[in-house]
């Protein structure tokens, strides 16, 4: 059909498809280095848990140093319009030293920083709380020891003043998100007290007020070993946030497989000032594929334009699928998640509300069937073509191309 004839279609709708095409430029999206090496991390492994996460599958082409991760995400940059960001995770310093996790300092993420500053990328962060001796037992910052409690504040105290650093260093403020693997196989005979330790130690973490970085919490609804209880599951976090002033991190994978992950966006924004998402695919449960375009992320897409809560929502990506290619993933879930957000931002919602308003129920079904007919794929296109950006055939080329570059990895 062509850009041109898709602008003449949607304007009969009343919609700007200009006007939509550069409000999607202006929204990043904030892409997961853990997707690139499934969830390794560059640190020694000193114990066993990996706090439910698990990534399965063995495709070739790992990135196994910090300078082939950063040469994936050049090339899914390079595949993705716009200007987005990378969330780091604390286990993937770039040193030569072996600092524990309570020893951990802006130096040993500096190469992160000046490799952002070169590409114009943006960088969130993240504490690890999983994968380490000291989290073997499915119990960090909730631990009935306190030392190991203590070893867990410290940890989060460090990624907090890191996270203030990389955000001044970039100019741009860097999200910090604390999930903990907390929990119980079989059914505990006090919650009471783990969450009550657990709220003690995130006072502790987040005492001190920095500039240049933004707390945010994440619940789970459980995890692999901690499948009767969930320390911090989603109602301890949405009350801590509203109390305490944090971003609330809404994994969509983290909840029960028939709840309405979108619906909730405007519900909580009621009490939050600002909202952290995690888009992921589970599939079950919490399994992390990448995302497709499917309901669940145009409901998304579409809370999050009705709502008017896109200046009040940082979007993140949390998926790792190592039965194929790395960067393809990458690629494949950060542009459907574009894709969405489009086709939101191409809805006649002025047209739509009146209909609604009015209770004309018929009227809006109506509506809402018939639009689904239009052009988007030629806006689409048009997106990536004047972001120099491939599709269709092109991209599988491209795809192509840079996974048999990789291959030959161990």
């Amino acid at each position: 059909m062509g850009y041109n004839s898709a602008k003449e279609a949607f304007a009969e709708w009343g919609v700007d498809t200009e006007a939509a095409i550069s409000q999607l430029t202006t929204i990043p999206i904030s892409m997961h280095c853990w997707q690139g090496d499934d969830v390794v991390g560059f640190e020694p492994k000193t114990g066993t848990s990996g706090g439910g996460i698990q990534a399965t599958g063995n495709y070739p082409g790992r990135a196994r140093t910090p300078d082939e991760l950063r040469a994936d995400l050049e090339f899914a940059y390079a595949m993705i319009p716009g200007k987005h960001r990378l969330n780091l995770h604390a286990m993937y310093m770039d040193t030569d030293e072996a600092p524990d996790r309570d020893q951990i300092e802006y130096r040993h993420f500096a190469p992160w920083v000046d490799w952002a500053k070169e590409h114009g990328i943006g960088l969130d962060f993240n504490p690890t709380f999983f994968a380490h001796e000291k989290a073997d037992d499915n119990l960090t910052l909730s631990h009935p020891d306190q030392g190991i409690r203590d070893f867990w504040i410290e940890h989060g105290r460090r990624t907090r003043e890191i996270a203030a650093q990389i955000g001044a260093a970039l100019g741009s403020q860097c999200i910090n998100n604390i999930w903990v693997p907390d929990g119980y196989k079989d059914i505990p005979v006090d919650r009471m007290a783990a969450r009550a330790r657990l709220e003690a130690s995130l006072d502790q973490m987040l005492a001190e007020p920095l500039s240049d970085m933004r707390d945010a919490v994440e619940s789970k609804l459980f995890g692999i070993g901690v499948e009767a209880c969930t320390v911090g599951s989603h109602e301890f976090y949405l009350g801590y946030a509203i109390r305490k002033g944090t971003l609330l991190c809404l994994d969509m994978g983290h909840f029960h497989p028939t709840e309405n992950i979108a619906d909730k966006l405007s519900a909580v924004a009621l009490s939050l000032d600002e909202i952290l998402l995690h888009v992921s695919r589970p599939m079950r449960w919490d399994s992390d594929h990448v995302i497709l375009l499917n309901d669940d992320i145009l409901n998304m897409a579409h809370e999050l334009v009705s709502a008017d809560l896109l200046g009040r929502t940082h979007i993140g990506l949390d998926f790792f699928d190592a039965t194929i290619s790395r960067t393809a993933a990458w690629i494949i879930g950060t542009r459907n998640m574009q894709k969405a957000l489009l086709r939101a931002l191409l809805t006649p919602l002025d047209r739509l509300r009146q209909a609604e308003t009015a209770l004309d129920f018929t009227t809006r079904l109506t509506m809402t069937e018939e639009f689904k007919d239009l052009p988007f794929g030629d806006v689409w296109s048009e997106f990536c073509r004047r972001s120099d950006r491939p599709t269709s055939l092109g991209l599988i080329r491209e795809l192509d191309a840079y996974q048999a570059s990789v291959a030959s990895r161990g």
